[in-house]
């Protein structure tokens, strides 16, 4: 899959003797006309694409085909096609790794506009965590608005946003 973009966090700034972690991620993008099916995390005052980590040895489209059932309660999800991966080296804060090499790799898929149940993880539920439709020229101004100005910005809103600029540019 196309590399999109390669991104290291301000505090990385080097790879030289140091031990990285790698985790791999799906991400979704449902759409229907300028609407596209994000995330929205009131903690960090943010949208994403749903999506999350694969699960050893998880096959890429069926990691995703679960991630956006859990997280949105999608349905009839079908038409699922490579958009491109996003790869980024940030800070790792546990014990045994110096730094994560996350690779989110992108699809695009259609869905019933019709959500049904999601199933989400505990921190999730307590970072209030909610998915809904919205325009994606407004999730993309909402996501700047919180990078200059909000203190609870996370480290995963300048990925989301540039996928999200990405997916304006050549899907809408």
């Amino acid at each position: 899959m196309l590399i999109l973009k390669t991104h290291y966090h301000p505090e990385v700034d080097s790879l030289e003797n140091k031990s990285v972690f790698t985790r791999l991620a799906t991400r979704s993008i449902a759409l229907q006309g300028a609407n596209i099916l994000l995330l929205y995390t009131e903690r960090y005052e943010d949208y994403s694409l749903p999506g999350g980590g694969l699960d050893l040895g998880e096959d890429k489209t069926e990691g995703m085909i679960r991630e956006l059932k859990e997280e949105t309660g999608a349905r009839d999800i079908k038409n699922i096609q490579p958009f491109g991966a996003y790869e980024e080296y940030r800070p790792w804060h546990k014990p045994g790794y110096d730094i994560q090499h996350m690779v989110s790799y992108c699809y695009t898929c259609d869905i019933n506009t019709e959500l049904g149940e999601t199933n989400l993880e505990s921190y999730e539920i307590k970072n209030g965590m909610k998915a809904i439709w919205v325009n994606i020229h407004e999730a993309i101004a909402h996501n700047n608005k919180t990078m200059t100005t909000s203190n609870k910005k996370g480290m995963s809103i300048e990925r989301e946003t540039f996928l999200l600029k990405r997916i304006a540019e050549q899907l809408i």
